[in-house]
């Protein structure tokens, strides 16, 4: 696993590249991160760095206390690393861990559809528009019926589409502006607007 960073979606745009052509970007700013607690193996079976980003209007006690003397960080990820002894806490994070040419993956949360039928959750075939038939988006059968006497787990049917946790991998780092702390990647990533992003290096 690799260390990354919190950032949010801004929405997409275009940016030429050197040799002319039109590449589409995702444009994701970085806010400045903060490392809030590392863990070992010894402590808690397992070493990763814990990093912070965003302003929160209020935390537990709990939080507070464990923050002490760091950002009121809102939104907190953890990334296993073999080694955590680069990493110290109170250390800031930001764009310059990357560069133009990186490989990374991007993790969101998918934009919410609502309830959905299969064809368009799941790319079922509509059945027959004329000759009488009844089962335009229909699904069709679920099931046999003595045996098993039950619909499997899993089975494909229609319901709430979206919002689910999706990585888009090994996408590519266009531009790394350290300045508006934002990052350009090339082609999309999931959420909407504003949405939570992870960068990590792929």
């Amino acid at each position: 696993m690799s260390i990354g960073v919190i950032g949010r979606k801004v929405g997409m745009t275009a940016v030429f590249a050197e040799d002319g052509t039109l590449v589409p970007v995702s444009v994701v700013a970085i806010e400045p991160n903060t490392v809030t607690l590392l863990r070992t193996p010894d402590r808690d079976g397992y070493s990763a760095v814990q990093v912070g980003a965003g302003q929160a209007k209020k935390l537990t006690k709990p939080r507070l206390g464990q923050l002490k003397d760091l950002p009121r960080v809102r939104d907190v990820r953890e990334f296993r690393l073999d080694d955590v002894s680069d990493y110290q806490v109170g250390q800031t994070l930001d764009v310059s861990l990357f560069s133009p040419g990186d490989t990374v993956d991007i993790t969101g949360t998918s934009k919410g559809k609502g309830f959905a039928g299969t064809i368009k959750r799941h790319h079922f075939r509509r059945g027959p528009e004329t000759h009488g038939s009844d089962s335009h988006r229909e699904p069709g059968s679920i099931g046999a019926g003595t045996t098993p006497g039950r619909v499997y787990k899993g089975t494909r049917m229609a319901g709430r589409m979206g919002g689910e946790r999706i990585t888009v991998k090994k996408a590519t780092i266009v531009r790394a502006d350290a300045e508006r702390n934002v990052l350009l990647v090339k082609g999309p990533v999931p959420g909407a607007r504003n949405g939570l992003i992870v960068v990590r290096k792929a």
